[in-house]
């Protein structure tokens, strides 16, 4: 649970009310965490320290209205479900979820039945849920099958603007961002362009990087706390060896009120691998790095599945690709600050076999950064 008062603003554009997804206006995120039990791992039963996050692109049914999208994938080791439709009609059309790696299945199937409920289903439609994974093993019973439906619908339920909590909650809570506790973090950023000001708005699941490789505000930071200062998470290195460092992924969600169309939508999610760059992410072998990015500036899309009612054409304003730039610089900036707020949110936590994840310190961080 979310608990640094202090956090660096990095980069130089401002950021939203909240610094948070949820400055994009209508987007709304919901998170449900599952913590219980101590000690040695018993399959099935725990420890558990996960939890599922949904993300909503406005308060009305994705599947009657979508909204434009567009995504981008740094290194392939992870799922998220759906893509292969939104790339194909360049439409998002349901929430996003975010979970552990074996809890996809669960959290998509809940979003496809919840979507159905919603629009009064007769049993001939189909839905296509976007559902992305990070692993938690190092700290959960990732193979106990803890996730259940009654919590991907708390999460849409609990779906709400305003301030987003962050670090150990929802999705993000057995997570792992380079060697130190991580989790959900979000930031936003404004962008001024020809065509107007707009807001760009970021959520990451950070369970990804290298304790060397941390950089914050162009700061070696991990190399200054480094695991002789902070110890490295997980079981104590064996002839077996330890968790292969960066071996975890990244999902981040952009979101923008900017009018954009699908491949603009694309190039903004592959800009957020440029933010995980920015902190030392390099999409290593074993990462799982995808980005999905989606457009609430233009409101109204007709539905194109379902014999939902739609009408022949419809018309629409775009920005320009020459007024992307800026877009640009706030995905870059906005995935950056996503990331540090996700490690400084965290708490150190203790999870199955006692192994410890521990929290970057914000005064530590501070006294860094200051050198």
């Amino acid at each position: 649970m979310e608990t640094a008062a202090w956090r660096p603003r990095l980069g130089t554009l401002p950021a939203g009310e909240h610094d948070a997804i949820t400055d994009v206006p209508g987007v709304l995120v919901g998170h449900t965490t599952l913590i219980h039990g101590d000690g040695p791992l018993v399959p099935g039963e725990g420890p558990v320290r996960t939890g599922v996050t949904v993300i909503r692109p406005h308060g009305r049914s994705a599947a009657r209205e979508p909204v434009f999208a567009g995504h981008h994938v740094l290194n392939g080791n992870g799922e998220v479900t759906g893509l292969t439709w939104l790339a194909e009609s360049g439409l998002l059309s349901s929430p996003i979820g975010l979970t552990n790696t074996h809890s996809v299945g669960v959290v998509r199937d809940t979003l496809a039945v919840l979507e159905a409920r919603a629009n009064g289903s007769h049993g001939d439609e189909w839905f296509m849920p976007v559902v992305g994974e990070t692993w938690d093993g190092v700290l959960n019973d990732i193979n106990g099958g803890h996730v259940r439906p009654e919590h991907v619908e708390q999460a849409v339920a609990n779906a709400a603007g305003g301030t987003v909590p962050m670090g150990s909650v929802g999705g993000g809570t057995g997570m792992i961002c380079h060697g130190f506790k991580g989790g959900i973090g979000s930031g936003s950023r404004r962008a001024i362009t020809d065509g107007g000001e707009f807001t760009v708005g970021v959520l990451v699941q950070a369970n990804h990087g290298r304790r060397a490789r941390l950089v914050i505000d162009g700061v070696p930071v991990g190399r200054l706390i480094d695991e002789a200062v902070v110890p490295l998470p997980g079981p104590a290195p064996t002839t077996a060896g330890r968790l292969t460092p960066g071996a975890g992924s990244i999902v981040a969600v952009v979101a923008t009120d900017a009018p954009l169309l699908p491949h603009q939508c694309r190039r903004l999610a592959q800009r957020a691998g440029l933010g995980v760059a920015r902190t030392g992410g390099t999409g290593e072998h074993s990462s799982g790095d995808v980005f999905v990015a989606f457009s609430t500036g233009s409101r109204g899309i007709p539905a194109d599945v379902n014999e939902y009612p739609a009408p022949a054409t419809y018309s629409l304003t775009v920005l320009h690709n020459a007024q992307l730039t800026p877009l640009f610089d706030a995905v870059i900036e906005a995935t950056e600050q996503a990331i540090v707020n996700a490690l400084l949110a965290a708490q150190t936590m203790v999870g199955r076999d006692g192994n410890t994840a521990y929290a970057i310190d914000a005064e530590r961080l501070r006294a860094a950064l200051g050198r």
